[in-house]
């Protein structure tokens, strides 16, 4: 099975999900750490679709400036337009796989799509 992880090196859960998805057996995994590798708006609205997620319900407000934006009640493209822009506003991680992609807080959902 192919599994991709948006991770963050720096985040517990993101490690601790990675951590899961290495020891599975079967996967091909591809990691892509996000913060230097920025998603496009395209890709980010495939996997907020394939999710069943609003970008607001994907919006990082920890450690970023995202609310003091207005990005909280800003709409649906203007979200996705500064998660491109500014990846840190991307709540972590989202793991895509054969099976479908889920944001992965906490790490044991990733359980769902392998």
């Amino acid at each position: 099975m192919n599994a991709t992880i948006w991770h963050n090196p720096a985040c517990g859960t993101s490690r601790k999900t990675l951590a899961i998805l290495e020891t599975t057996p079967g996967i091909e995994l591809t990691v892509i750490e996000y913060l230097t590798q920025p998603y496009s708006a395209d890709k980010l609205r495939q996997l907020f679709t394939d999710a069943g997620l609003k970008a607001r319900d994907a919006l990082r407000l920890r450690g970023t400036d995202a609310e003091e934006r207005g990005l909280t009640d800003a709409q649906e493209d203007a979200i996705i337009a500064a998660m491109a822009t500014h990846p840190a506003y991307v709540e972590r991680p989202i793991v895509e796989t054969d099976k479908g992609v889920r944001l992965c807080r906490p790490q044991d959902v990733v359980r769902e799509i392998l």
